[in-house]
């Protein structure tokens, strides 16, 4: 999110084109579809404490690459904080799933997509101002100090968690407190949903099939919503770029109180309301600006209520679901994989509708079909989901 708060100064700096901005912008999310099966394999073969080491180790590389030379520098420090970001992405429902009481998922996930959303928003406010105070070389390449305190923190930890379990290797699957080196936990004793063969059961497979459309639909109107926002309240509500600007901006902060507000839901209702409460939401945004586009302001707030549940939605259900590390890293990998496929191709695809119908209309509908994809497939895994044999079917105890 930074680059996008100085992306006219890095351009006239670097002599970066408009394809090279778009790449700036549009490489990371397109790294998240083709690189999950790189991060896959780096869980299974590192373990997850490296495989964290490893994204924030990256993500500083890049940080400090795309800050330090001409365009081409630029390109590829983007490219390596997006392959860092990927594993990431896929190694956070593993530990999530591994470390976490089953009936805690939802918080901790949404705790995480909050957490993006803060640390998005920092970014994409603080950047504007440092470049103003120091350039945006040094602007971008401040944000690293973040990386570092997350690496050292890390470390710090991972430590820690040897020393108390005898034995532990740093390369092991398992880890910490949870371990099946101690005592068993609901993670390690109940049985998996896996087949005797070792690959997922057809109803694990099923699920995340479902979650693989209904993550598209999240993803497709999460980045078509921020992409084109700011220009549709602009052509149809006349609003400046500040005025755009900020309405836009409250779609982003509103997926803080999407992303908290799931597992308190959750946590009171049965398992298909959460879903029906943000597929709900998520409606709302591409209906209230076709029927009610003057109350926008109001149609941001509930779009980005959805946008940040509906992550949370997602992903609790695969850490819940998976039986293993390995099901979970892969679960993930393949609902990532087509969902930010899917967020690669309507933004241009929303654009090139808007230059063909000389309106907003058809992109909208576009942002209407993605909701309504969204909709259907995640109502469908949660039922789906329900008819697996969670922790407490399986005869063990919340850890």
């Amino acid at each position: 999110m930074a680059p996008t708060a100085v992306l006219g100064d890095i351009q006239a700096d670097t002599g970066l084109d408009a394809v090279g901005a778009g790449l700036l912008t549009g490489l990371p999310i397109l790294l998240f579809a083709l690189a999950t099966p790189l991060a896959t394999r780096t869980i299974g073969r590192w373990g997850s404490e490296a495989t964290v080491f490893a994204c924030l180790a990256g993500v500083l590389a890049g940080t400090v690459l795309r800050s330090a030379g001409p365009a081409w520098m630029v390109l590829a420090g983007t490219a390596v904080i997006g392959l860092s970001l990927t594993l990431g992405n896929i190694v956070v429902p593993v530990i999530i799933r591994r470390e976490v009481p089953w009936d805690r998922v939802s918080l901790a996930t949404g705790l995480y997509s909050a957490g993006m959303n803060v640390g998005s928003m920092a970014t994409l406010i603080g950047t504007g101002p440092l470049a103003a105070a120091v350039g945006w070389r040094w602007a971008l390449a401040l944000w690293s100090v973040l990386a570092v305190v997350g690496m050292a923190y890390w470390l710090a930890l991972v430590r820690r968690r040897l020393r108390t379990v005898p034995g532990r290797q740093p390369g092991s699957s398992e880890a910490g407190p949870a371990s099946a080196q101690t005592a068993p936990t609901a993670r390690s004793a109940s049985p998996t949903a896996r087949s005797a063969s070792g690959r997922p059961t057809p109803p694990f497979r099923r699920v995340t099939w479902l979650l693989v459309i209904a993550f598209s639909g999240q993803s497709a109107g999460y980045y078509t919503t921020t992409t084109w926002l700011p220009s549709i309240l602009a052509d149809s509500q006349g609003l400046d770029t500040a005025g755009s600007g900020a309405t836009a901006s409250l779609f982003q902060v509103a997926a803080i109180v999407g992303a908290l507000g799931v597992p308190l839901l959750a946590a009171r209702t049965r398992p298909w309301v959460p879903m029906a409460v943000v597929a709900a939401l998520w409606l709302s945004l591409p209906l209230g600006l076709l029927l009610a586009p003057d109350a926008y302001t109001l149609w941001s707030l509930t779009g980005g209520v959805a946008q940040g549940g509906g992550f949370t939605a997602i992903f609790s259900i695969i850490a819940r679901m998976a039986g293993n590390d390995s099901e979970a890293a892969a679960g993930s990998a393949f609902v990532q994989t087509g969902g930010y496929l899917a967020a690669t191709i309507t933004p241009p695809l929303a654009g090139w509708l808007h230059t063909a119908t000389a309106g907003w209309t058809a992109p909208i509908l576009l942002v209407l079909a993605a909701t309504l994809a969204f909709t259907i497939a995640g109502l469908l895994a949660v039922q789906a989901a329900g008819r697996m044999p969670g922790p407490r079917q399986r005869g063990s105890t919340p850890a």
